[in-house]
């Protein structure tokens, strides 16, 4: 059975990786429903966050070819209950709906969304939440005429303590450590 799982890929910042990745979608034919890169909390280590709408079965085989990459440290797949996640939009609004009603300011605060900037053509409303969230507030906000709105991908870290690639990599520099002792012994 199909549902939204969150892969998360740890690597160092290469040109054409992303390529790569996508690719790997593209051959399976599974639609990538967010794709968000991003500095990781390593320094030097880039997060890639992709949204698929999938069987488990499946998306295990996506990560273990994503995991081939060789310039792939890892890559971890989870499910929406497993992670915390939010996107970002931003709507542009004629000011002057903003001036001759108060249903604008009504909608801002119900929503928790901020103003970024007014000046006398438009206003720029900025959302933070999921996507049902961000799209309500669209719909809300288009009934005056939205002029431009953009959402973001899907940015998501682990309900879990401790970062995964963090766990993975002490393991591996464990596992190095060992098999250098025993290269010395023999």
């Amino acid at each position: 059975m199909k549902q939204e799982y969150i892969i998360t890929a740890y690597s160092e910042n290469h040109i054409g990786l992303l390529n790569r990745i996508t690719i790997i979608f593209t051959r399976r034919k599974v639609n990538i429903e967010s794709l968000t890169v991003s500095q990781s909390a390593l320094k030097g280590i880039s997060k890639f966050t992709i949204v698929v709408s999938e069987t488990k079965d499946r998306v295990i085989n996506i990560v273990k070819q994503i995991d081939k990459q060789i310039e792939v440290l890892k890559a971890f797949y989870n499910t929406n209950d497993e992670m915390i996640f939010q996107e970002i939009a931003l709507y542009k609004v004629p000011t002057i709906a903003l001036m001759e009603s108060d249903q604008i300011e009504k909608m801002i605060r119900l929503h928790n969304a901020r103003i970024l900037e007014i000046t006398r053509e438009y206003t720029v409303i900025e959302k933070t939440g999921h996507e049902e969230e961000t799209q309500a507030l669209f719909e809300g906000l288009n009934t005056f005429g939205v002029l431009q709105f953009i959402r973001s991908g899907r940015i998501a870290i682990t309900r879990s303590p401790i970062e995964r690639l963090s766990e993975f990599l002490k393991e591996r520099d464990s596992l190095f450590e060992k098999l250098e002792e025993k290269k010395k012994l023999n």
